[in-house]
C-alpha cells in the first residue's frame, strides 16, 4: 500500500511540475540566455566594446529576469548602485579598488561582493586595467548609477 501511495505521489508531483513549467514558459521568454562558451581572454579592446567617456568597456552576455552577466574592463569612477547588488570575479589585472570606505587589493581569481548602496570604483591598476565578470542582481536599471566624489 505504501508503494502505491509513493508511486502516485511521485506521479502527481511530476505532472504538477510539468504543468507549472508549461504555464511559466511565457514569463521566461523575456530572458536572453543562450548556450555558449565565452572566451573572456579574447575580449580585448573593441572586441569587448568601444570605451565610454570614463574609459570603461562593458559587454553584457546574459539578461535574465533576476540578473545580468557582463564582462567589464577599465577603472570606473567611484559610484554606487542603489538598487542592484554586484558580484565581480576578477579575470585579469591586479591593483586596488574602492570598496565601501577603503581601498582593497585585488588579483585574478578574487571574488568581490558589492551590496547595493556600497560605494565602489576601480582606482589603481598595476599595469593593465582590471577585467572582471560582473553579475548584477536584480538587473541594473539605466538610472541606477550614482556618481560619487
Amino acid at each position: 500500500m505504501n508503494r502505491i501511495v509513493a508511486a502516485l505521489s511521485l506521479t502527481a508531483a511530476f505532472a504538477a511540475g510539468c504543468g507549472v513549467t508549461h504555464f511559466l514558459r511565457p514569463a521566461l521568454a523575456a530572458d536572453n540566455i543562450t548556450a555558449q562558451v565565452i572566451h573572456t581572454g579574447e575580449l580585448e579592446g573593441d572586441a569587448l566594446s568601444p570605451a565610454n567617456a570614463a574609459g570603461m568597456r562593458n559587454k553584457t552576455f546574459v539578461v535574465a529576469e533576476g540578473a545580468t552577466v557582463a564582462v567589464q574592463d577599465g577603472s570606473p569612477p567611484k559610484h554606487l548602485h542603489a538598487n542592484a547588488h554586484e558580484i565581480q570575479y576578477i579575470l585579469e589585472g591586479t591593483g586596488t579598488i574602492w570598496l565601501g570606505d577603503k581601498e582593497v587589493r585585488v588579483k585574478p581569481g578574487d571574488l568581490v561582493i558589492i551590496p547595493k548602496g556600497t560605494p565602489h570604483a576601480g582606482t589603481k591598476p598595476d599595469g593593465r586595467t582590471i577585467k572582471a565578470i560582473a553579475i548584477k542582481t536584480p538587473p541594473q536599471a539605466p538610472d541606477d548609477v550614482k556618481l560619487l566624489n
